[in-house]
């Protein structure tokens, strides 16, 4: 069993000694330390959802109106706050993921290998972007666990070639996000023109597929603006029509897990299921793609509900805190990713910020299911009420 919860022990003991936190735990402070940093437009980026940003509000505010139900007495559970959840028949040390979040490049320059750094630090998997700044192959090197997410290409055989090279580079699960056949109207990086792929950036799985390269008259160019690989690359990016028939044709290429991301309602996860996908991952994208939608976690009970135990659930967009990770394990969650938060700590301090915030968020959802009298994976409807 992984103690997280001793890092509040030792951030006092040092506190006592005369060192105080370099670095915020609150969200928000995190965040305005990360704004300071970042130049407007890859802060704009990582900060900002569609239209009036009011998917992702209501992502965090959807944490307000549930209510976790402590128990007080709790005999025979001295040793609950166990955290470790087994999912596909692996078992991790605690229910979290990082989020796949692409660029990470404008955040820091050390990007996806900083990321790996962090999360290996406490046994946390990333889910590495197909948008990501570092190719599948050095991500590998450097992670201890990692999931491949993929934006599906219009161009199938390159589908198969990012599938193919996730699973022989090391990959434990493959998660195709659905709700990105285009990017979403995100007014502030529209107001400042902020697109990262134009200037070649995010490409870098892209850039080094044989499948990819063979499209090209030239060799692609690393940073080019507008090139003939930048252009490929905005032209192939997504598959507008896809459906279950596609992604049932990932069972041909992997025989890893295959989980579904962008999932908000249950006839489509429960379509998903039928086609026999492995997982749903309950997200809007972090309200990126579409303004007024519903919130994910008013979301996650119906796709529970319509999955039952014929699919593991994970979820996605809003998490803030560790006790927002409870909540969701208990309305039915198998597992949480997180992203913005680890992304302000990877601007603000590298590897070292991204640890400093995975390591508050399992500190706090050890201690709160330890509270509560229960292991994370033991947390059930029980334990959770929705407020008034």
């Amino acid at each position: 069993m992984s103690d997280y919860a001793r890092y509040q022990d030792g951030v006092y003991a040092d506190a006592t000694n005369g060192a105080l936190p370099h670095l915020p735990y609150d969200h928000d402070e995190l965040r305005d330390r990360a704004r300071e940093i970042l130049d407007p437009g890859p802060f704009g980026y990582v900060e900002g959802s569609a239209g009036r940003e009011r998917t992702a509000d209501a992502n965090v505010e959807a944490f307000s109106r549930y209510a976790l139900r402590p128990r007080g007495l709790r005999p025979g559970a001295e040793n609950a706050g166990d955290t470790g959840v087994t999912l596909f028949g692996e078992r991790y040390p605690s229910p979290l993921l990082t989020a796949p979040v692409g660029v990470l490049q404008q955040v820091h320059p050390e990007s996806e290998r900083a990321l790996a750094r962090g999360a290996n630090a406490l046994g946390v998997p990333l889910v590495l972007s197909t948008a990501a700044s570092t190719s599948m192959e050095e991500v590998a090197e450097v992670a201890d666990s990692w999931w491949y997410q993929l934006y599906w290409p219009g161009d199938d055989e390159l589908a198969e070639s990012f599938v193919r090279r996730a699973t022989a580079a090391g990959a434990r699960a493959i998660v195709v996000t659905t709700d990105t056949s285009r990017l979403g109207w995100r007014p502030r990086d529209l107001s400042r023109g902020h697109l990262p792929f134009l200037r070649g950036q995010g490409t870098a799985n892209y850039y080094g597929d044989p499948v990819f390269r063979s499209r090209l008259k030239e060799e692609p160019e690393p940073g080019g603006v507008l090139t003939e690989a930048v252009l490929h690359f905005l032209g192939s990016f997504s598959n507008r029509a896809l459906s279950t028939d596609n992604i049932a044709r990932i069972r041909d290429w992997t025989d890893l897990p295959v989980l579904v991301k962008g999932v908000v309602r249950a006839d489509e996860a429960e379509e998903l299921v039928d086609a026999g996908i492995d997982g749903i991952v309950v997200s809007n994208h972090g309200g990126r793609q579409v303004d007024a939608a519903v919130a994910a976690l008013d979301a996650l009970p119906e796709v529970v509900e319509a999955v039952g135990d014929r699919a593991e659930v994970l979820f996605d967009s809003g998490v803030r805190s560790g006790a927002d990770v409870v909540v969701t394990m208990a309305l039915g969650a198998k597992a949480v990713l997180v992203g913005r938060p680890w992304v302000y700590g990877l601007a603000v301090d590298g590897a070292a910020g991204v640890e400093h915030v995975l390591r508050s968020i399992l500190a706090e959802v050890q201690i709160t299911a330890e509270l509560m009298g229960r292991d994370v994976a033991d947390l059930s409807a029980d334990d959770v009420r929705r407020r008034p």
